[in-house]
């Protein structure tokens, strides 16, 4: 895909993500030139005006055709509410599907983007492990890298 089909893209994503903030009730908007410059001193991609957050919440837009880079992490969040990532002397990252994120940032009586107005039901209570690639290795300790290699 050349550059200007990944701007398509990228601004086609932005796009949609501000309009699913709008559906619950929740201001965002598209920064300017978002990714292309350092405007103001930052390149990121939206502000998000969150219930009480003042200033705007900072946001970062990632989309992949493939899911590249995110097949483990929808893997390790399975059919959870969150996904905490921690890296040793680090603050944890929090990963949490859209109806989740939706019920904390805005008006939970709205849908979520597959139109159910409820988070789907829970068909396991294990987590799922499997092929472990190198690049989360960091993520995780040394009982469960030698439970992941068997």
């Amino acid at each position: 895909m050349g550059g200007s089909k990944h701007r398509s893209k990228g601004d086609r994503v932005e796009r949609e993500i501000v309009e699913l903030h709008e559906d619950i009730g929740i201001h965002a908007e598209r920064y300017p030139l978002s990714g292309a410059s350092r405007f103001r001193g930052t390149g990121h991609d939206l502000d998000v005006y969150a219930k009480d957050a003042a200033p705007p919440l900072r946001a970062e837009v990632k989309a992949r055709k493939e899911g590249s880079g995110f097949t483990m992490l929808e893997k390790w969040l399975g059919d959870y509410d969150l996904l905490f990532l921690k890296r040793n002397h680090k603050t944890p990252l929090v990963v949490l599907p859209w109806h989740i994120y939706a019920r904390l940032m805005g008006d939970e009586d709205k849908q979520h983007p597959e139109g159910r107005s409820t988070p789907p039901e829970r068909t396991s209570t294990k987590p799922v492990q499997q092929g472990l690639p190198g690049q989360f290795d960091m993520f995780l300790s040394d009982q469960e890298r030698q439970n992941a290699d068997g």
